[in-house]
C-alpha cells in the first residue's frame, strides 16, 4: 500500500455557462464545486519543508475558477468536472486521483444538493 496525501478545497461558488435548457444557456449558473485531490506522498514531512514538498491549495482553487474558460458553454456539468480534472493533471504529475463534486445551485428548491461527482485516476 502506498502513502497518499489528500488535499481538499470545498464549496467554491463559481458562475459557469452550463445547461441544456434554453433558460440555462444565456447566463452563467451558480455551481458549488468541491475538489479532493490525491498526490504522491513523500516518506515524511519535516517542520521546515518548503511548499513544493506538497501542493498549493490555491492551484486547486484556480483549476475550479480561473482555469475555466470564459465564454465557453458547457452543455453538461460533467464536462466542467473533466476540464477541472484535466487542468489538475496537467499542473502536476504528482496528482494521482481527482474527485470533483458539482452542485447546481440554481435548481435547488428546498436546500437540497443536486449534482454530480466525477472521479478520475491518472493513467
Amino acid at each position: 500500500m502506498n502513502d497518499r496525501l489528500t488535499l481538499e478545497v470545498h464549496d467554491l461558488e463559481v458562475q459557469v455557462l452550463t445547461g441544456i435548457y434554453s433558460e440555462e444557456t444565456h447566463l452563467p449558473q451558480p455551481l458549488r464545486i468541491s475538489l479532493t485531490v490525491d498526490l504522491e506522498c513523500p516518506a515524511h514531512f519535516a517542520p521546515g519543508d518548503p511548499l513544493d514538498r506538497s501542493k498549493n491549495y490555491l492551484d486547486l482553487k484556480h483549476a475550479a475558477t480561473g482555469a475555466l474558460p470564459a465564454g465557453v458553454h458547457f452543455t453538461l456539468i460533467e464536462a466542467v468536472a473533466d476540464h477541472i480534472v484535466d487542468t489538475l493533471f496537467l499542473q502536476d504529475k504528482r496528482v494521482l486521483r481527482v474527485l470533483v463534486k458539482i452542485v447546481k445551485l440554481a435548481i435547488a428548491e428546498d436546500g437540497e444538493s443536486i449534482g454530480i461527482t466525477l472521479i478520475r485516476h491518472r493513467r
